[in-house]
């Protein structure tokens, strides 16, 4: 099996170039062209070498963790992240359809507008409160446009590579003894670890049982706040004896109202994941071990 993965130098990309490797070959391009194979682009702004690339390379399964992540600034520059996060996706759908190979790729819980409480199911209606959002939205209903697709629908990624909110919130009450975080915004931390395993997993059983195609959510059991994240992050940081100011009772909770940004942000961010569970036989860990597990690993606490 060849695998194209695109967005390799991600959080995500970064984890699949482990996950994949078990199952053939795999081409991993970098959106930098000197960081590629030469003559391959994995630029999302060059709509034509993008799919030149996707014909000389002949995959049979393309792996998409390249997006414009930058909610605040996609409303800066909406153009580019149409281009990035819905164009780009519709050319590789349309030459994966052409090949008949599959196309894997990822997508966020903003396409909803954060109402209510229940965990969001894939049959709910969307409504994204931003150009992130929006843009997000429109690159899953390009890649559906091809039958042999898994869109899988994700919430509050974090690695071990790269900067996350834990990483922040570690810096941050290494320098000060107090910290103010959201409490009314609702999701489950999921690692790009366990993004990347679940996206071996079902590339494995797509292969077989080709009726599995489709649109599904994936995020680590339970859910918690921001406020509640960072609290934990604290509390699992102090137990491993990393120095710091603030405490996870110095954390102060405020509302998203009094925290404005650019692009709005959805209030519940929950998915529910049961569909993807039960179609590939899967059972999600709490988030709470995720989290912890890669607090070992940046502490270097054992």
């Amino acid at each position: 099996m060849k695998i194209l993965l695109l967005g390799r130098g991600g959080q995500v990309g970064w984890e699949l170039q482990r996950s994949l490797s078990v199952l053939g070959e795999v081409v991993g391009l970098d959106s930098e062209m000197a960081r590629n194979p030469a003559g391959l682009c994995g630029n999302f702004t060059d709509l034509d070498g993008l799919a030149r690339t996707v014909r000389e390379v002949q995959p049979d399964v393309i792996v998409n963790a390249a997006a414009h992540t930058a909610v605040d600034k996609a409303e800066a520059e909406p153009a580019l992240a149409r281009t990035i996060n819905a164009l780009a996706p519709g050319v590789l759908a349309a030459e994966a359809r052409a090949l008949g190979a599959w196309l894997v790729h990822y997508s966020t819980d903003y396409v909803f507008d954060g109402s209510g409480q229940k965990p969001w199911r894939e049959t709910d209606a969307t409504g994204p409160l931003s150009v992130y959002g929006q843009t997000k939205l429109e690159g899953e209903q390009a890649v559906a446009s091809t039958p042999k697709h898994l869109i899988l629908r994700t919430s509050w990624v974090y690695g071990t590579r790269g900067g996350n909110f834990a990483k922040t919130m570690l810096r941050l009450a290494s320098e000060r003894e107090g910290l103010t975080v959201i409490d009314d915004q609702f999701g489950a931390p999921t690692s790009a670890e366990l993004l990347a395993d679940v996206t071996a997993h079902a590339i494995i059983a797509l292969k077989t049982r080709p009726e599995l195609a489709g649109l599904y959510h994936c995020a680590a059991a339970g859910d918690t706040s921001w406020h509640g994240y960072a609290r934990f992050v604290l509390l699992q940081a102090h137990a491993l004896g990393y120095p710091l100011k603030a405490s996870a009772d110095t954390i102060a909770a405020v509302s998203t109202a009094s925290y404005p940004t650019p692009a709005k942000r959805p209030l519940n961010s929950r998915l529910d994941t049961h569909k993807l569970q039960d179609a590939f036989g899967l059972d999600f860990p709490p988030w709470q071990q995720g989290v912890a597990r890669m607090l070992t690993e940046i502490t270097g606490k054992q």
